[in-house]
């Protein structure tokens, strides 16, 4: 999908150029390229027997689904679960804690 947003749009050729080295194999590509595709977040426009293809979903409207899964999948749909974890285990120093504290504050309000 970065790619996608990157490029604007892509053949399977160009994404897969734009994969960082070790690249997975084409057919690997391909083979996400089609996953996404089926989920709604990428179309295509056809040239002859390739393809063309284009994220078909903005990139905040990905990120919230994403979010949505992740939170829902791993911390029991608890967004007060995930902001625990944080808590509590990436070492957050005072000053990020605060800086969280104050936009949850903000958002209170």
């Amino acid at each position: 999908m970065q790619i996608l947003w990157q490029l604007e749009n892509a053949f399977m050729k160009d994404i897969w150029e734009a994969l960082a080295e070790p690249r997975p194999p084409i057919t690997t590509t391909a083979s996400l390229v089609k996953k996404l595709e089926t989920e709604g977040f990428i179309a295509h426009e056809t040239f002859g027997r390739t393809h063309r293809y284009y994220a078909a979903i903005k990139k905040e409207a990905y990120r919230q689904t994403s979010f949505d899964r992740l939170i829902e999948n791993y911390f029991g749909g608890s967004p007060k679960q995930l902001l625990s974890y944080f808590v509590q285990k990436e070492d957050m120093d005072a000053a990020e804690l605060d800086a969280l504290l104050e936009e949850i504050k903000r958002k209170k309000k």
